[in-house]
């Protein structure tokens, strides 16, 4: 496998936000993080109101990045063999019985699970082991994923009707958590204009599934200098509110702070928008452009936050605010 260079990284991110712009009006910044997260091999939960083109843009990437693709409504009725496939009777010529696996449509390269909090908890966690392990279990038998694999879920407001909230450990499988906003009335415009008319417009091809692999290969040999390891540690132990050190805002409303996940994903996010500021080190800045998308899905809130309102990303913000940066 030829080395992936710098340069090369430049182009193919570049070229793919182009492309996938052609398509999707603004959210700049989080076509941005959801890229950070694939090339990262992290999954990513995509949340935000009905209309606002989250399964549109999960398509779009899917186009842009060449990858095989399936999609999945998530609904109340949805069962885990639905999901990961299961076992059918099958009869050879010599009328001899056998059980054979088909394979249910996670097995892809991407996944898009829409509306994934419709479904019920048992369905939610038969996604737990294959984003975990991209291998799937069934009757005793073991089926490879084969890379690159990526789950992009989307998911609406909790307080909606009709939707079930995510279990903890759930969550912590998605490396980031991703808010799809509201347009502006120029985005609106833009999209009118998009979506009225008689021609559709795709994104193409901008790169392939073993160029992503190379590319987050590239990613993950950055080194990180040990002030910013400390850095993040420390951003992560804030979040626990039975430590010293953790903010009031912390103690006063979270009731979980994040797992060592979190730390991982913000290393390994920070690394990889590293290479989209062409440069081969990882900075504070770095690090602090991702710790909401990273950190987000994972600081659970207590009685008192859920009830006056707390924002996650309003005591994150805070976390980066106070946190001193450790010196070199």
């Amino acid at each position: 496998m030829t080395t992936f260079t710098l340069e090369q990284f430049q182009t193919t991110t570049q070229t793919l936000q182009n492309e996938i712009g052609k398509v999707i009006v603004g959210q700049n910044e989080l076509i941005r993080n959801a890229l950070i997260a694939i090339i990262s091999g992290g999954h990513v939960l995509l949340e935000g109101v009905p209309g606002l083109g989250k399964t549109l843009l999960i398509r779009t990437m899917a186009e842009a990045l060449d990858l095989q693709f399936n999609r999945i409504q998530f609904t109340p009725d949805l069962m885990p063999a639905d999901i990961i496939g299961t076992e059918l009777l099958h009869e050879d010529e010599h009328g001899k019985r056998f059980f054979k696996f088909r394979p249910g449509p996670i097995f892809v390269n991407l996944l898009l699970a829409d509306e994934i909090n419709r479904a019920t908890p048992k369905t939610q966690s038969a996604l737990l082991q294959v984003m975990q392990e991209k291998i799937v279990t069934v009757a005793g038998q073991t089926y490879k994923l084969e890379p690159p694999f990526f789950v992009l879920a989307t998911q609406n407001p909790i307080e909606m009707e009709g939707t079930y909230p995510l279990p903890e450990a759930q969550l912590d499988r998605f490396m980031f958590k991703l808010n799809m906003r509201f347009p502006d009335v120029h985005e609106l415009v833009k999209i009118l204009e998009r979506t009225t008319q008689d021609n559709e417009h795709h994104a193409s091809t901008a790169t392939d599934g073993a160029t992503l692999l190379q590319m987050g290969h590239l990613a993950r040999q950055i080194p990180v200098a040990s002030h910013v390891n400390t850095y993040v540690a420390q951003l992560l132990l804030a979040t626990h509110p039975e430590q010293i050190t953790s903010p009031d805002i912390v103690k006063r409303y979270v009731r979980f702070g994040a797992s060592p996940r979190g730390a991982q994903a913000i290393i390994l996010g920070a690394k990889v928008n590293a290479l989209f500021n062409q440069r081969y080190n990882v900075a504070f800045s770095d690090v602090q452009a991702v710790v909401h998308a990273a950190l987000r899905h994972r600081l659970i809130l207590n009685f008192e936050g859920e009830a006056e309102g707390i924002r996650v990303d309003q005591i994150i913000s805070n976390l980066i605010e106070t946190m001193p940066q450790p010196n070199s």
